[in-house]
């Protein structure tokens, strides 16, 4: 895999492999320094929804698809509700990601401020995304916006994980 890689960037192609995928990688600091380290982490099975769901808010972006955000919150409510799992921080009583995330701050896996910028993200982020919109305008990101979500969910993940 490391080799394919390296000879991918050498011929500036602008692709990268990962986890049984070929997907476009534009930044090669973001793939060194973000995506490298999360493909990795997510390759045990038990991340197999977190890998699923990225893999596709990645193919969504790639190809124009619709909500690529929405995907990679997916993937980053997954990896909460896995940890909030293993940590037997579950109650049974959770109604949406607020409930999970909130279980980690009891735990302290996190901090107040930690708390505060994921409820904002799935507030932001996923919820627009999640939910029929009703009469007002249709959600949507900019291209920026866009890998900015993915980019942060698979940050986000990293670090959760990590501080199983």
């Amino acid at each position: 895999m490391a080799e394919l890689n390296s000879r991918l960037r050498q011929a500036e192609c602008k692709l990268h492999y990962h986890n049984g995928f070929i997907q476009i990688s534009q930044d090669d600091t973001v793939a060194q320094e973000i995506e490298n380290p999360f493909w990795r982490l997510v390759a045990d099975p038990k991340w197999h929804n977190v890998d699923h769901d990225m893999k596709e808010a990645i193919d969504l972006r790639d190809t124009g698809g619709c909500d690529p955000a929405f995907y990679a919150a997916r993937s980053l409510e997954s990896t909460i509700k896995i940890i909030s799992g293993e940590k037997q921080l579950t109650t049974g009583k959770e109604k949406g990601a607020a409930n999970y995330i909130n279980n980690l701050r009891g735990a302290e896996l996190i901090e107040v401020w930690e708390l505060e910028a994921l409820h904002h993200f799935f507030a932001k982020v996923r919820n627009p995304f999640g939910h029929g919109p009703g009469a007002a305008p249709m959600p949507s990101l900019t291209e920026h916006q866009t890998n900015w979500a993915i980019e942060n969910a698979m940050i986000w993940i990293k670090s959760l994980v990590r501080r199983m």
